[in-house]
């Protein structure tokens, strides 16, 4: 036994060194020069992704009224972030992140800027939809971007999966805190300033995050038609097997895509139905505090899961966590009141974040050289289309037949997503993703 090894086990049993055993792989990545820098900025600039969208909608609704004119241009906002994050993410691994993010920040800014004005002006409907599309396609992604600069920092560790939990982590956080905080700003500062802190956070958040020159990822030639393929050495220095999906940033994602897309479906069915559960029993207000206990599970589990090394292939947990909160949600619909609902919510959302972070493990895993950004990124574009999708569904299917309803049709979407993933798991399986380089 070393010095290291006996200095240590004395704190490892004592109450301090049992609470603290589970955050030391937290601790370990960020000693790495400059990681807590553009990690923080991350955060602060990926915000609006949790406030933008309802901004919009508090701005819209209460200048006009028209709460329906304000959904369809927040979902025109998310159809135009989906339309172009693979493409903006193609652009990055193409040409660096700082010489996309400077120039897209700036027209963002503008569009949210010419959005506030064409409300608060009361302009034509069509004035609206114009700088909302606009400014949802040109919102950066940064969840991608802070993903790919932990994958070449931390390239073939097993602290690459730590790395990730931490990530979706902190946008459960983002959830947590960014809706609270819009609405407060929206109903009680102004109705505008909730758009527009957000659009000053992406601001700030974006522009120290561009700065972090030391760790940002070098530009790597997309791999020619046909490298990649079996007997030509991948990452891990093993023989790449070649994926099926010619063309496409990762194998995976002819599976991976449909099933966050229909988990986008589910989560918005979930959102829409918990504010109409808790109306249905008079505590409308409250809908906020229970969804915020889902995203505080998935947390929750997200930071437990990350603190953790698996023996497990990543893909099987992948498929064994969407299952368990597939079968979470299918619980929703006969819950009798709030109370068991916010009981239940909580303990399906525990498995959320290892749901993510296993999909984001298995597509960095299997992203073709210089394609690691646009692979990531089509994930999120998955869930912003799921959520345009779904929400217009199940609006309807509410409006017409009640919350319990709505929640069935979450449940659905949700199965569909589970069997989609077992249906495709051996497609997953056929890259070769060893388990533990891939968290």
């Amino acid at each position: 036994m070393t010095d290291i090894e006996n200095a240590r086990k004395p704190a490892s049993r004592s109450p301090a060194g049992l609470l603290a055993r589970p955050l030391r792989p937290y601790a370990e990545i960020f000693q790495i020069p400059g990681a807590w820098r553009f990690s923080t900025a991350a955060i602060i600039g990926r915000m609006p992704m949790s406030m933008f969208g309802l901004g919009t909608v508090l701005l819209i609704s209460s200048v006009t009224g028209r709460y329906g004119v304000a959904g369809a241009v927040s979902a025109a906002g998310s159809l135009g972030y989906a339309f172009t994050s693979p493409r903006v993410a193609r652009a990055v691994d193409s040409h660096g992140q700082r010489r996309v993010l400077l120039p897209l920040m700036t027209v963002f800014a503008m569009a949210t800027a010419l959005l506030i004005v064409a409300v608060q002006l009361q302009l034509p409907t069509w004035a609206f939809f114009v700088p909302g599309a606009v400014a949802g396609a040109t919102m950066p992604s940064l969840g991608a971007m802070v993903r790919a600069r932990w994958s070449v920092l931390l390239a073939g560790s097993p602290r690459l999966h730590t790395a990730f939990s931490f990530e979706s982590v902190a946008d459960e956080l983002c959830f947590i805190v960014g809706p609270a905080a819009v609405t407060l700003l929206a109903t009680e500062v102004y109705p505008a300033s909730g758009v527009g802190v957000a659009a000053l956070l992406c601001l700030l958040g974006t522009l120290w995050f561009a700065a972090q020159r030391g760790t940002e990822p070098v530009v790597t030639p997309p791999a020619r038609p046909g490298a990649g393929r079996s007997g030509e050495p991948g990452r891990s220095g093993r023989p790449r097997r070649s994926g099926r999906v010619r063309g496409a940033a990762a194998p995976g994602l002819v599976v991976l895509a449909p099933v966050y897309l229909l988990l986008g479906a589910m989560f918005v069915s979930i959102d829409l139905s918990t504010v109409a559960f808790a109306q249905h029993f008079g505590h409308k207000p409250l809908a906020g505090f229970i969804l915020g206990t889902y995203a505080f599970g998935s947390a929750t589990g997200g930071l437990w899961y990350g603190s953790r090394q698996w023996r497990a292939a990543v893909e099987k947990r992948f498929a064994l966590t969407l299952t368990l909160t597939v079968l979470g949600v299918a619980t929703f619909w006969a819950q009798p009141n709030l109370i068991t609902l916010t009981c239940g919510i909580y303990l399906c959302g525990l498995t959320i974040a290892p749901t993510l972070i296993s999909g984001f493990s298995l597509l960095e895993a299997q992203a073709r050289p210089g394609r690691r950004t646009e692979a990531m990124s089509w994930l999120s574009s998955g869930i912003a289309v799921g959520v345009a999708a779904g929400a217009s569904v199940v609006g309807f299917i509410i409006d017409a037949h009640g919350a319990r309803l709505g929640y069935a049709f979450a449940a659905l979407c949700g199965a569909a997503s589970a069997v989609t993933c077992l249906t495709g798991l051996r497609r997953l399986r056929t890259a070769g993703v060893p388990a533990r380089a891939a968290g």
